[in-house]
């Protein structure tokens, strides 16, 4: 793998070399940064992709603009449900422990332990919220799983498993309560059909202004 900038018109692109992909994946992080991701390609290749996907490019670099990513001091701050909370609060006493256990407090190790915070506090709240509407909709799931996805927020499989972005607590909890109704709502579609919108609609009513704010802040996808 190798990685090297390039530019393209008035913008600067990470373009990462992976030999083995099959395809190529444009993405822009939360620095706003654009990163490129393809084979062993040509330049004309390259230049050719952008020009193709540069009105979304453009879009999603527009939405970074108007709603900046939350940033918050390690070790002193967490962000939990769109708010920035001190590590002294009720809340992160969790984090608290984690961080008191770090040997070799560099960033490589800090984050680390956010990570595995962010998957402690997981497993408790959404695991609350999902049986809470699992009930209301009437609605049986085999497991739920956790894991950091880069961009993802939940998914649901055949096999009735959920499995949700151990970082969706950052959101807000109306952002939060859609993405559990979104993906037990897969359990009857499958899809995202008209009959899926309604059903989630069915028990938010404000379904349709979250997913579009949680989207216009947020480059991840259901």
């Amino acid at each position: 793998m190798t990685t090297n900038e390039i530019s393209f018109k008035d913008l600067d692109v990470i373009h990462i070399t992976k030999p083995r992909l099959k395809n190529s994946y444009i993405s822009v992080n939360e620095d706003s940064k654009v990163v490129l991701k393809t084979s062993r390609v040509s330049r004309s290749y390259i230049e050719n992709l952008l020009l193709e996907k540069e009105t979304w490019i453009r879009k999603q670099l527009f939405k970074r603009k108007q709603n900046p990513a939350v940033q918050i001091n390690l070790e002193d701050e967490v962000l939990l449900f769109g708010e920035v909370y001190s590590v002294d609060a009720e809340e992160a006493s969790e984090l608290r422990t984690l961080l008191n256990r770090v040997r070799q407090p560099n960033q490589k190790n800090i984050l680390r332990c956010y990570d595995d915070f962010y998957k402690i506090f997981s497993q408790n709240y959404l695991s609350s919220r999902t049986e809470y509407y699992a009930q209301i909709m009437g609605l049986n799931y085999k497991e739920i799983k956790l894991k950091k996805m880069r961009s993802r927020w939940g998914s649901c499989s055949s096999e009735r498993v959920i499995t949700f972005n151990t970082q969706l607590v950052k959101l807000q909890k109306e952002q939060i309560d859609y993405v559990v109704v979104h993906e037990l709502a897969h359990l009857v579609h499958m899809n995202h059909s008209k009959y899926f919108h309604a059903l989630v609609q069915n028990y938010l009513p404000n379904a349709s202004k979250v997913r579009k704010d949680i989207k216009n802040r947020q480059n991840f996808t259901f």
